[in-house]
């Protein structure tokens, strides 16, 4: 299907679906009640997703774990054996603090980007609230990423890690992170019901993406400053800004690699940037929800 634009909200089927749609900040906390209402839907379609995603496999979940540890390997012997990179210590360590977040975002965003298309007779058929579908999608992403922590823990024990005493933190970092994919998954799940060329879009826009975060080397080695239109621009600290994975990424690693108290104000600042990506891709989402029982 070719269309110049997003179609308008206002449609009869738009009503049919959207009757509850949010009025302000009650109607936003009716809208949260109702997805807690459909927990259990969440709940098998998460199973459902994981199921499926290893049906017929030999390992099964066992995949979650080698996965990442066959990339960590990969990146070990290139950039650590092959160019010889001296400058990071326990080199393979710190390729795994990047490289399971990265991961998680990747697949989270990729996966959750076929949702709505891919469950299109459910949608036609069934009332729900739709976006019980995106966050299954991820919810079992994260499932994946819980279990490749097994990995990161027996890799910690191995390379003797510096513990950072705001370890604590961990499970806030996960939930932020969380935070942030579900809004990605909200707008990228919207736009592939009306344009179907998204998903080949996203595949050069992660691959660029992801060489863009410091998953496998050191922001060290990027520059401080270019120099664009003769004009001097921290490059580092717009890298930050403007690329929210890189920020999570250099939290992980402060409580889990460095050992270091993470900065509580760059802390803040992304926490911030991932729910407002959450409350836009929520919005854009309900937005055109009621369009999706036509599109697929």
């Amino acid at each position: 299907m070719s269309q110049q634009t997003l179609p308008g909200p206002n449609t009869k089927l738009d009503t049919a679906f959207n009757t509850r749609r949010p009025t302000g900040f009650r109607g936003l906390i009716a809208q949260v009640r109702e997805l807690a209402n459909y927990r259990d839907l969440i709940y098998n379609l998460t199973v459902k997703e994981l199921k499926g995603r290893y049906k017929n496999s030999a390992l099964g979940f066992v995949w979650s774990l080698l996965n990442p540890l066959g990339m960590m390997l990969v990146f070990t012997f290139v950039f650590g054996v092959m160019m010889k990179n001296q400058a990071i210590e326990k080199f393979p360590l710190f390729v795994l603090c990047g490289l399971l977040p990265w991961n998680y975002f990747s697949a989270g965003v990729m996966t959750s980007i076929h949702s709505i298309v891919g469950n299109g007779n459910l949608v036609k058929k069934v009332y729900f609230p739709r976006e019980v579908l995106p966050i299954a999608t991820v919810m079992a992403n994260l499932v994946n990423f819980l279990l490749g922590f097994l990995l990161l823990f027996v890799a910690l024990i191995v390379f003797d890690a510096n513990l950072s005493p705001w370890i604590w933190m961990l499970p806030i970092v996960i939930i932020i992170q969380t935070v942030f994919i579900l809004g990605v998954a909200f707008i990228l799940s919207t736009l592939h019901v009306f344009y179907r060329d998204t998903m080949m879009v996203m595949d050069v826009v992660m691959l660029a993406w992801f060489f863009l975060t410091p998953v496998f080397y050191s922001m060290d080695l990027m520059p401080k400053t270019v120099t664009i239109l003769g004009q001097s621009i921290n490059f580092q600290r717009w890298l930050f800004i403007l690329n929210p994975m890189a920020s999570l990424l250099q939290v992980y690693r402060d409580l889990l690699y460095w050992g270091y108290r993470t900065d509580l104000d760059f802390f803040l600042r992304t926490t911030v940037t991932a729910f407002a990506v959450l409350i836009f891709g929520y919005w854009f989402f309900k937005r055109y929800s009621g369009r999706f029982g036509e599109e697929v």
